[in-house]
């Protein structure tokens, strides 16, 4: 099989790679010269449309509707667009082995590539319950939510268990967005999670209590403080019942889990430096191999803002680190330099009809402005997070687009407070007049 060589090479195909592909197009590309080489079947897409719009019950999103870079506002990337770009898509194609110091990679079916510079943008692979031997966890129509086969894979089988029964394993991210999905597709819901509250990584009990209330009212029903333990099948072999460690057993015609994820860097092991999970970078998402860069999910990179070493999994970080590493490489050929990567932390999600958004660290005492009954019919409530006398986090549920950016003006300017009263009175009011 024929080796060949790129000056650039992207290895993975999701959020990140698509945003780099576009920065590179932006920066000047010669035909040849990058290659994306993803597992995947298809070209980058954006990754959160699965859990939400794409197993809507009328008119689901679908591709090539969510290709990259829509997500942000941008210009949609087809297949053909890659074409124009003069951009090898290496689709269908599992990188098995990675020589960092030969600069070469090498694929499941043994094809080889070799590369000049080297963007690892391998994402998060899915935490699996059979990875724990948890008994019966390999049953049928047990579904883990990373990619769009696995999205295809779940629509069918909601579709073929009309009214059945769901039960979602985590209570987090994937938890909260797919208990909504299902519920809107009239499917039994029960969410399960270990934690005394949903999303305990980012939210407080106070927010929480909103957003457990609200699916209660919904029909979902919420069971917290105990884990899956075990599965059992019917003669098809699909999952049948749940069983929990609290000895509860649910029946079960769908399972979802979603328990988190473990970022991809097993490739790279003992060749790069590593810190807190990820690959570590400077502030230009270069690794300790300086023809090597990482960016999304993998990449541990100086968060300047907060003075430490962070690694963040979220969307907007993959679009974000994969731009600035793009425009690195390029100042780096040119013998210029770009501006250090200054991020501010942001998260959001959406369900039903709410929209939160959540900007800097969740640290500190924390101050509940706002209306968070579940039964309100504004749903506007939100929480600041005090640090050393600083608001240092702002996160806010239903806000207007001009809230959602007075939140990031203030989680960035830290502005000082003298009384803490003044937050609760004020509310969001005290973001807008930042």
């Amino acid at each position: 099989m024929a080796e060949k060589h790129f000056k650039y090479v992207i290895v993975g195909g999701g959020v990140s790679a698509g945003y780099a592909a576009k920065e590179f197009a932006a920066q000047g590309l010669n035909a040849g010269e990058l290659a994306i080489i993803s597992k995947e079947a298809v070209a980058p897409y954006e990754r959160p449309a699965l859990s939400k719009a794409y197993l809507f019950p009328e008119s689901p999103a679908r591709l090539p509707g969510f290709h990259v870079c829509v997500g942000s506002g941008g210009e949609r990337q087809l297949p053909e667009w890659y074409t124009q770009k003069g951009i090898e898509l290496i689709l269908n194609t599992e990188i098995v082995k990675a020589d960092l110091a030969s600069q070469t990679l090498t694929s499941a079916a043994g094809a080889t590539f070799k590369y000049d510079v080297l963007l690892i943008a391998t994402g998060s692979a899915v935490i699996r319950l059979s990875d724990f031997g948890v008994q019966g966890a390999d049953a049928k129509n047990i579904f883990y939510l990373r990619e769009v086969d696995d999205a295809d894979k779940l629509y069918e089988v909601i579709k073929s268990k009309t009214n059945g029964k769901a039960v979602i394993v985590g209570g987090g991210y994937i938890g909260l967005e797919l208990s909504a999905v299902l519920k809107m597709n009239n499917m039994d819901v029960t969410m399960v999670y270990p934690e005394p509250w949903c999303m305990p990584r980012l939210f407080t009990a106070e927010i929480a209590n909103f957003y457990e209330g609200y699916y209660t009212k919904k029909g979902v029903n919420i069971i917290k403080g105990t884990v899956a333990v075990g599965f059992d099948s019917d003669a098809n072999g699909e999952v049948k019942t749940v069983k929990l460690k609290d000895g509860r057993v649910l029946d079960a015609d769908i399972v979802v889990v979603g328990v988190g994820g473990r970022p991809l860097t097993a490739l790279f092991k003992g060749q790069a430096e590593e810190e807190k999970g990820g690959l570590k970078t400077d502030t230009f998402f270069k690794t300790s191999d300086p023809n090597v860069y990482a960016v999304g999910d993998v990449a541990t990179f100086p968060m300047k803002l907060y003075n430490e070493m962070r690694r963040v999994e979220h969307v907007d970080h993959a679009r974000k680190s994969a731009e600035q590493a793009v425009k690195a490489i390029k100042a780096s050929e040119e013998g210029k330099t770009t501006a250090e990567y200054d991020y501010l932390p942001y998260f959001y999600s959406r369900s039903f009809d709410l929209s939160w958004q959540f900007y800097g660290d969740n640290v500190g005492e924390t101050v509940l402005f706002g209306d968070n009954d579940p039964s309100s019919t504004t749903h506007k409530f939100g929480t600041y997070w005090i640090k050393d006398g600083k608001v240092i986090g702002a996160f806010f549920e239903s806000g207007t687009p001009e809230e959602n950016k007075a939140l990031a003006k203030v989680a960035r300017a830290q502005p000082l407070v003298e009384n803490v009263d003044q937050l609760t009175t004020e509310g969001i009011m005290f973001a807008c007049k930042i």
